[in-house]
């Protein structure tokens, strides 16, 4: 998961960035409309989106059909999803005007909006690229750590339906949950030794940092073969960007802000680096993983398609039209809510899961546009 993560440029920018002004539940405002209103549907080529929706429908297909998909009753319950999944999954993949007809029929679009603002900010993030060695050796000095069996990681919706997509950690000390060590006590030797667990060695401590980032990677080990890891957890500190701390510093502009500014910046400033990434106290822990990123919905993500969003308020599994740029260019297509981040904080508010290679890289390092969603609701609520 990208609470990260998560999620690219480190100001407003991925699944992991700082959150802008905190929006409200009771912000949540659907406006039903109709699919000649969002631009961009009639050329929809729908490439991947299967692959993508019917991960999503497995899931939906062995839920409790009685409960609610998501916290707000707009969206239904399991039930009305799981008749129409049924009905999709008979489609072929490679059918576009059958899956067209499919959603025009079953679906109506609702325009999401923030209050009464239908737009949004829309940023973008990838699957990493490190090089590494499952033993401390030569250049890989850099441990990626694996979750300690004594972090605790609490769902606050399991107790309380209000808190549904809020969560902490800590450990448990004396019957209490205590706050975990921060990201500079974690990296200075502070975790109790047991609990110290590297799963593998990286030669770059920034790389390791956008890993944190980004929640998920590919990592090419000194023995030729390939390693990918993914979220495991998380010392429950609240994410802060490391690009604002740049800006309040002088180092960087609002104006020129970006991943790849940022990591510049890091490479060009070694002996203040550690101390820049550190003020975020937010630490990740990884696994290894047999399949590619993995969302907060537990499915493996799929490029262009699966869309990171504000979990508190919208549940995952959702399809959703996306009206944004990227790159300069239009950027209209069906995605489906598969993850979220400590970032994506509103209404109106999205990542976009680019996919893993240097031009996945370079989409989301400079992703950053307004844009405005819909999301598709079953008629037959």
């Amino acid at each position: 998961m990208r609470f990260i993560l998560v999620i690219t440029s480190l100001v407003l920018v991925s699944c992991a960035s700082v959150p802008e002004k905190k929006v409200e539940v009771g912000d949540l405002n659907l406006k039903p409309s109709s699919f000649s209103q969002m631009p961009g549907w009639a050329d929809e080529d729908f490439e991947d989106f299967g692959k993508a929706y019917r991960k999503s429908c497995e899931v939906l297909l062995k839920r409790d059909s009685q409960r609610d998909i998501g916290k707000n009753q707009q969206f239904g319950k399991n039930q009305e999803w799981q008749i129409l999944c049924r009905k999709f999954n008979g489609i072929r993949q490679s059918n576009i005007s059958a899956i067209k007809e499919f959603f025009e029929s079953n679906f109506i679009p609702h325009q999401v909006f923030a209050g009464s603002n239908p737009k949004g900010l829309f940023t973008g993030y990838y699957e990493a690229s490190l090089k590494g060695s499952r033993t401390k050796a030569g250049p890989y000095q850099v441990p990626l750590r694996a979750r300690p069996d004594d972090l605790v990681m609490v769902q606050l919706g399991d107790f309380r339906e209000e808190l549904k997509g809020q969560r902490i950690a800590g450990r448990v000390i004396d019957g209490r949950l205590r706050v975990y060590e921060t990201h500079e006590e974690i990296i200075s030797g502070e975790l109790p030794l047991a609990q110290d667990k590297p799963l593998v060695w990286v030669d770059s401590a920034v790389d390791a940092f956008f890993l944190q980032i980004q929640g998920s990677g590919v990592i090419e080990l000194d023995d030729g073969s390939i390693m990918r890891v993914g979220y495991a957890g998380q010392n429950g500190h609240p994410y802060y960007a490391i690009g604002r701390e740049l800006i309040a510093r002088g180092a960087l502009t609002k104006e020129n802000v970006s991943m790849q500014s940022i990591r510049a910046w890091l490479e060009a400033n070694p002996s203040e680096a550690r101390e820049v990434m550190t003020t975020n106290k937010s630490y990740v822990f990884f696994q290894e993983n047999k399949a590619g990123a993995t969302g907060g919905s537990g499915l493996e993500l799929t490029p262009g398609r699966s869309l990171a969003i504000d979990h508190s308020l919208l549940p995952y599994h959702l399809p959703i039209y996306l009206n944004t740029d990227v790159a300069g260019e239009g950027f209209n297509r069906l995605m489906v809510t598969q993850d979220t981040g400590g970032a994506i904080r509103g209404p109106v508010r999205g990542d976009i899961y680019f996919g893993y290679g240097d031009e996945a890289e370079r989409l989301a390092g400079a992703q950053k546009s307004q844009g405005q969603y819909w999301v598709l609701i079953p008629k037959n609520l």
